[in-house]
């Protein structure tokens, strides 16, 4: 069972049921921003991370998202780091993890953020795992589905 500190203060899990995540994403991390937070997406693999990182660039004509891949020069000044790498190397508040990444340690995070695809079963087995370990381990978790008329309800 992982270990965590009383510094973790919360773990969000949003269950994709309508909305893709390269749709849900830029949505939440824009949110962080406004917050004044750092946000760090860590994902399985580069190449999941490479293909994030070109749909941030994109996926709104009227938006601009400022982040940077991982290994680019300056990527540990980017408001947003999308990475496959462990650390924190852009100092994020919010750690976004896509696909079942190992999330590492989370004491460094004010909030932790695991999307679960509710179209693919193995990925909802995986986030029941991920919710009941950290929900054990003392985590302050809250579980958020999608409403049918959009936007995000907190259920748990």
């Amino acid at each position: 069972m992982q270990r965590l500190p009383p510094a973790v203060s919360e773990v969000w899990f949003y269950h994709l049921e309508r909305t893709a995540l390269e749709q849900a994403l830029p949505e939440l991390l824009e949110k962080t921003l406004s917050r004044g937070w750092r946000a760090l997406v860590r994902c399985r693999t580069l190449e999941r991370a490479a293909d994030l990182d070109q749909a941030l660039w994109t996926y709104r004509d009227d938006s601009f998202l400022p982040h940077g891949l991982e290994g680019e020069p300056g990527a540990e000044r980017q408001p947003v780091l999308v990475s496959a790498g462990g650390g924190n190397p852009n100092a994020a508040q919010a750690l976004f993890l896509i696909d079942d990444a190992e999330p590492g340690p989370l004491e460094d995070y004010a909030r932790t953020v695991v999307f679960i695809d509710g179209r693919d079963e193995a990925a909802v087995v995986a986030g029941r795992a991920r919710w009941t370990s950290l929900k054990g381990a003392g985590a302050a978790v809250s579980y958020w589905k999608q409403k049918p008329e959009g936007g995000w309800e907190k259920r748990a």
